[in-house]
């Protein structure tokens, strides 16, 4: 299947630090920002985690957030009572949901981000991300497609 804007979002299942389960179904209806980064506690993926953390108020706003890496329940749930993160970060050491977005790298994930709106479309796909401005070149592109 090839990502594309415009299209249904692949379908997914994972869970998250806490043990809870989340599916695109659960989304329906809300804008999605669903990104996927190579490794906990790593200093970009640290640096992009604590960055949507400190924007989450203005983000959810908008939109739910879904981080999504190889790492285990375990490491996912240390990295975010590490950095206090309150948003859900899916374990996919499997690769399924990160197969399903073509978001695999040569030996970890690719960082890449996927807008999905309420319908369950790709309404956005940032390749290149910048982990220092990331949330909120987010937040200015949900302002304008959400409202």
């Amino acid at each position: 299947m090839n990502i594309q804007i415009n299209k249904p979002a692949p379908s997914f299942s994972g869970v998250d630090q806490d043990n809870q389960k989340h599916q695109l179904l659960d989304y329906a209806g809300s804008w999605l920002v669903l990104y996927f980064y190579p490794k906990d506690n790593t200093p970009g993926c640290t640096k992009e985690a604590c960055s949507f953390q400190d924007n989450l108020g203005e983000l959810k706003k908008h939109a739910q957030i879904l981080g999504v890496s190889g790492d285990s329940v375990q490491s996912h749930l240390k990295f975010s009572q590490k950095f206090n993160l309150s948003f859900p970060l899916l374990s996919d050491p499997d690769h399924q949901i990160i197969d399903r977005f073509q978001a695999n790298g040569l030996i970890l994930p690719k960082r890449v981000t996927f807008l999905i709106n309420p319908q369950g479309k790709i309404a956005k796909i940032y390749q290149k991300v910048n982990v220092n401005q990331h949330a909120t070149q987010i937040l200015e592109d949900l302002k304008k497609l959400a409202d």
